[in-house]
């Protein structure tokens, strides 16, 4: 039994493709069962936005590779007329350890369009959930996602690959964090209502703003956004007009003109009685007047501000990775020992399952010819078995283990197995 990854991802299938076979949400269910019919002793299916990988344990998973193709194709969302040839250009197949390296590094946020992301591996833990509870999963793909979920999580605390601003919208958001210390409490104003505005807005959430306005030319749309985040929704025009109630203003309208004059924002200085405002200003065109960077009381990044902040931590990222890849390579090793370790583990607890049996019987056999016997001379004698039974065992038993790793592995167990005369299903550690 093998372990054997077939994917698409960023790297190797566009946009209009990816988005074909990413799975909504509940969608998984179904898509398991087809999985079911397929020749794999297990099965996992990652699906996100950025990705789709199937793994699965095959004895030979060469043989499956045409029939997960097809799946691929026949997938609920793939592009219609797509065929096995025309998919298989944006595929990448992988076997043994070569499988195990890539999800690892995937749960570590190493192999994400943005190397150190963390949502990934909430991910790839559902997708291992939506699998067990669909049957796919026995011992050696729990072990092997297991294993994947710990280097995810190690990677996380034990380095600061994920901690830094990799996108203008967080920068902005972590830049306010440090100049107030903490956004609890904080009142935000959000300049626009479109996808780049959306992120922001989740992004003051999770940092714990007080309140957000969403200012919006449109106000259907801020009023969209505002009900996803419990904000307020208010038009464009009145953004000045609220200026002096707000700590913090994230600009990304696009508008062709400044939405915030320097006039605009003097007053609403002058209305706050020396209390700071702080203004990110994303959009291009600019949003806001740069004059107003000279106002005593207001203080102004802009676009080139925050991309210096996104490369500089892009960079402390990237030294950062090298770190999460050893924590991938020793997390990879482990779950290798433990792989081949299982090579002779089914033989070795088939021998002295088989022993174990002869020896309770004998010992019954014995125990009936000597009735005489009081209870602690049985117990004596039955320890006694035991003790025998274990240290016969003992070097057959270490000296199976020390083949784990061995090219010899599956001829010496087979070996024990005929001179045992041990039955071959209780040898055979592969299948669900």
């Amino acid at each position: 039994m093998e372990v054997a990854l077939l994917g698409l991802n960023h790297q190797t299938a566009p946009l209009a493709l990816r988005e074909g076979f990413a799975v909504p949400a509940g969608g998984l269910v179904p898509l398991l069962a087809q999985l079911h019919t397929l020749p794999v002793a297990e099965a996992v299916l990652l699906s996100t936005c950025n990705r789709t990988e199937l793994y699965i344990i095959a004895a030979d998973p060469s043989q499956v590779r045409p029939a997960l193709i097809q799946y691929l194709c026949q997938m609920e969302g793939a592009p219609a007329g797509l065929t096995p040839k025309d998919l298989t250009a944006h595929l990448y197949w992988q076997t043994g350890k070569k499988a195990v390296s890539h999800l690892y590094r995937v749960a570590a946020g190493l192999d994400s369009m943005v190397i150190g992301e963390t949502q990934i591996l909430g991910q790839v833990r559902e997708a291992y959930r939506a699998a067990s509870e669909a049957n796919l999963v026995s011992k050696t793909f729990h072990q092997l996602f297991t294993g994947a979920i710990t280097a995810g999580k190690r990677a996380q605390h034990e380095t600061r690959i994920g901690q830094t601003a990799v996108s203008v919208s967080y920068a902005a958001v972590d830049l306010a964090k440090k100049v107030f210390h903490s956004l609890q409490g904080r009142r935000c104003l959000a300049l626009g209502a479109g996808e780049t505005a959306k992120l922001t807005v989740k992004h003051l959430q999770a940092a714990g703003v007080g309140s957000i306005l969403i200012a919006n030319r449109t106000l259907a749309r801020a009023e969209n956004l505002a009900d996803l985040i419990d904000g307020e929704a208010i038009p464009l025009a009145e953004a000045a007009k609220r200026l002096h109630e707000v700590d913090v203003v994230i600009a990304s309208t696009g508008a062709p003109g400044y939405v915030l004059t320097a006039e605009a924002v003097a007053d609403a200085i002058k209305a706050r009685r020396g209390r700071p405002i702080f203004f990110f200003d994303i959009a291009v065109p600019r949003d806001i007047d740069p004059a107003i960077g000279q106002f005593e009381g207001a203080f102004l990044y802009d676009l080139d501000d925050l991309q210096a902040v996104v490369k500089a931590n892009m960079a402390e990222r990237l030294a950062e990775a090298k770190e999460a890849e050893r924590i991938v390579v020793d997390e990879v090793e482990k779950f290798q020992t433990w792989l081949q370790d299982q090579a002779v583990v089914p033989t070795i607890r088939a021998l002295r399952d088989k022993v174990e049996q002869l020896r309770q019987e004998e010992l019954a056999r014995a125990m009936g010819r000597l009735p005489e016997l009081s209870e602690r001379e049985r117990q004596v004698i039955e320890a006694m078995t035991v003790t025998l039974v274990n240290k016969i065992l003992n070097d057959p038993t270490q000296a199976l283990k020390g083949l784990a790793r061995d090219e010899r592995a599956d001829s010496m167990t087979e070996l024990v197995a005929q001179l045992f005369k041990l039955a071959p299903e209780t040898t055979d550690g592969g299948g669900r």
